[in-house]
């Protein structure tokens, strides 16, 4: 494998552009846990850096963030290479967008979560990715994966509708390699977000029925993370509300 990209300082300006929103999220997140009756350190901050440069990342891992979301392969592979050459804190970076089968090897290798299963020839391709990874010194721990549910049956929208929930859980689980964690949502534009949230809360909640160990439902993002919270979710996304609108030029 080539050397990761060296990263560059993110400017001053952008650090403390990167402080005040990051600061804003926190305290966003912190309050619509406890509206909610819950504790704030039951949810996950996962800071989506997609179309971000590595070094925003940097930044964001020195102003204490520790879980970051991207969705494209093999940016987000090489992205997530460099900014772990370049700290000294663990971090988790997980794949939120969709996996194309014949990516799913190089996303096994690097990502620590999926949160966008939705098809069962996925699912065997990134437990053969696992494999490779392990061979190949790349990885030496399963992948952790979420089953994202589509709630409209928008075919175009990504996930597996609520009818085929059940049998693609209880394939993920039968795979070696791969680690059934729970569910993940995009709530659809139409309606609003808490009743798209009460319908994922509940299918979520069938899914951990059946597998006990699934509790993770990532759920929510920049627009509905309060919605997101008050339905139980484990882990908002939150992208734009801390890093702003994407470059118009991505790296």
């Amino acid at each position: 494998m080539s050397e990761p990209e060296t990263v560059d300082g993110a400017s001053p300006e952008r650090v403390a552009a990167l402080t005040e929103n990051l600061a804003a999220a926190r305290q966003r997140l912190g309050d619509a846990a406890r509206d909610a009756g819950r504790d704030p350190a039951e949810v996950e901050l996962l800071v989506v850096t997609k179309f971000h440069p590595a070094s925003d990342v940097v930044a964001l891992v020195e102003l204490g963030c520790r879980s970051f979301g991207e969705s494209r392969e093999p940016e987000a592979g090489r992205k997530a290479a460099a900014v772990r050459a370049a700290v000294d804190e663990p971090i988790r970076v997980d794949m939120i967008g969709t996996v194309q089968r014949r990516k799913a090897t190089s996303v096994a290798r690097w990502a620590d979560r999926v949160h966008s299963l939705d098809r069962d020839a996925v699912a065997d391709a990134l437990a053969r990715g696992v494999e490779t990874a392990r061979e190949d010194g790349d990885r030496d721990s399963p992948l952790d994966v979420l089953v994202q549910i589509n709630l409209d049956g928008d075919p175009n929208r990504g996930g597996v509708v609520l009818d085929d929930l059940g049998a693609l859980a209880d394939h993920v689980a039968g795979l070696d390699g791969l680690r059934l964690r729970g569910s993940m949502v995009i709530a659809p534009q139409s309606h609003t977000p808490a009743h798209w949230m009460e319908q994922a809360a509940a299918a979520h909640a069938r899914l951990v029925a059946a597998h006990p160990d699934a509790t993770e439902f990532s759920a929510g993002m920049s627009g509905d993370l309060e919605d997101a919270v008050r339905h139980g979710s484990t882990c908002v996304r939150v992208g734009t509300a801390i890093l702003g609108d994407r470059p118009l030029r991505s790296p």
